[in-house]
């Protein structure tokens, strides 16, 4: 992906969103999170006795996975554009609406020839798991706020989110 192209690939209907918050967080592009994922944050949510979260767009090109990981709270899930395979073999497309519980385990990976843009809700920190699930990562809201601060540093941009 060009990273000065931040819509690229993009079917008209998800530019739009795009688009809109890119405007509201300040940024000119996608944060890079790792071969074939970049993330936009659109929100971080205060505790509230859930857990901190965050809400972002995630953008995954064909045939990146996420690996094994635990959620610590609930995330919500909507599908914008592209396609991804559940660990129990289905296919979320554009419009379809997953919901995962505190606790849930799983692993998925964008799949088909269009780029993944998934809207998600995350509640509570997430564990990237390894063999015999040892936690090798843990990802919390506070480690998504500062990415996205430590971005905006590099590129000259002012933080509008936080």
């Amino acid at each position: 992906m060009n990273p000065d192209a931040p819509l690229e690939g993009l079917t008209p209907e998800a530019a739009v969103h795009v688009s809109a918050a890119l405007r509201r967080a300040g940024l000119d592009a996608w944060m890079p999170e790792g071969e074939g994922k970049w993330s936009l944050p659109l929100q971080f949510l205060p505790d509230e006795g859930r857990g901190r979260g965050w809400v972002e767009l995630m953008r995954l090109a064909p045939g990146t996975r996420l690996t094994l990981h635990r959620h610590h709270g609930e995330v919500h899930g909507l599908n914008l554009q592209g396609r991804r395979r559940l660990d129990d073999g289905r296919v979320i497309g554009p419009g379809d609406y997953v919901y995962e519980p505190s606790g849930n385990v799983d692993s998925w990976e964008a799949v088909g020839d269009e780029i993944l843009v998934l809207h998600v809700v995350v509640r509570g920190d997430v564990d990237y798991l390894g063999p015999r699930g040892v936690v090798e990562r843990r990802i919390t809201a506070a480690d998504r706020e500062a990415a996205y601060r430590d971005f905006c540093a590099q590129r000259g941009l002012a933080p509008r989110l936080g």
